[in-house]
């Protein structure tokens, strides 16, 4: 989808429309979780401090994130996927891996199916959305993002090979940002860059993902659409609209958020060994700490202790927090669906 979060602000009110919106946050505080086409103009993006987004667009506007309206609109595009395959692998509530190869309308293009699809959403939500076609995962998704918003971008195989080699690897779907840095300094700026190396080298200087590299650029991604993709953790997280500087302060935010968790975990029966407490300071450090346990915490007391003890032990690396969260992984079954991360409550 495109700008989703911010589509759907747009869409519901007429106010917004044509100008630069971002969702979550405000002025002074917070995370943006989605930005409008009008916002990214002016470098604004998602997971970008508020404050900064506010300074580099002085008009923009912040609205308040609605995740039950996003959820019911997500739901709409998954039943039009499902209109047409079964083996569909969601990604986040905007986003999706469709495999039509063998399709419910017997349609043998691809293409025709992602025009047809991205037509439907256009009808019944008045959003716009954007198709990546190709042979496998990874190409799809990279084609996605190339011709946003409104768009589509079909990779055939013997198109493949000479995308990927101009491709530059900041834009390779699995390359962040820190490894995109760490491959310009290795004089790799292109995929025909990183061609250059060998699986052994790759391997070496990267690890077990540099394997994945050496078969990517040669466009060579085995992986199936997945309809149960399998989460390893539950968590969930607030930003504060101020900072937290005493114990006090934060055991009373992380409380609620402890809470959140063991519903999640009490409702799906699905408990886990590993806590993790996760702090983020006012200068956008991330602090993480995790406790792990010889079986499933199964409780909530003990569950709810344990939370305010890694709270206890550990507050004092931050000093003062921005950001709260608690996950929970080793989980007694792998949860698979449409993914069980709680939603971040924008205050």
């Amino acid at each position: 989808m495109d700008a989703f979060f911010a589509s759907v602000e747009q869409r519901d009110d007429p106010a917004l429309r044509g100008k630069p919106v971002a969702v979550g946050g405000s002025r002074k505080r917070g995370v943006v979780a989605a930005a409008s086409y009008e916002a990214r103009k002016y470098g604004v993006h998602s997971a970008m401090p508020s404050i900064t987004a506010a300074r580099k667009c002085p008009g923009l506007i912040f609205v308040k994130a609605r995740f039950d309206v996003y959820k019911e609109v997500s739901q709409q595009i998954r039943e039009i996927f499902l209109e047409y395959t079964d083996l569909v692998e969601p990604l986040s509530l905007d986003e999706a891996f469709l495999d039509v190869t063998d399709n419910k309308i017997e349609m043998p293009s691809a293409t025709i199916i992602a025009e047809q699809i991205r037509k439907k959403i256009w009808e019944r939500t008045q959003l716009t959305a954007s198709a990546g076609v190709s042979f496998n995962k990874f190409l799809a998704k990279i084609a996605s993002d190339i011709n946003k918003p409104n768009g589509i971008k079909v990779i055939t195989p013997e198109e493949a090979i000479p995308f990927l080699e101009s491709l530059p690897v900041k834009k390779f779907f699995g390359v962040g940002k820190v490894t995109a840095d760490r491959m310009h300094r290795m004089g790799i700026r292109t995929g025909g860059d990183l061609k250059r190396f060998s699986e052994i080298d790759l391997v070496k200087r990267f690890g077990k993902v540099g394997r994945f590299y050496y078969k990517i650029v040669r466009a060579d991604d085995q992986r199936p659409v997945n309809p149960n993709r399998i989460r390893k953790s539950i968590g969930a997280e607030n930003t504060f609209s101020e900072d937290l500087e005493t114990l006090p302060a934060m055991r009373e935010r992380i409380l609620p958020i402890a809470e959140r968790v063991f519903d999640y975990m009490e409702k799906t029966d699905n408990y886990g060994r590993t806590i993790t407490l996760k702090m983020k300071t006012p200068d956008f450090q991330t602090i993480s700490r995790s406790k792990t346990f010889v079986r499933e915490i199964r409780e909530r007391a003990p569950f709810l202790k344990a939370c305010d003890e890694l709270l206890e032990n550990n507050w004092s690396a931050a000093g003062a927090v921005r950001l709260l969260g608690i996950a929970v992984s080793n989980l007694l079954m792998d949860h698979t669906g449409d993914g069980i991360q709680l939603e971040l409550e924008f205050s």
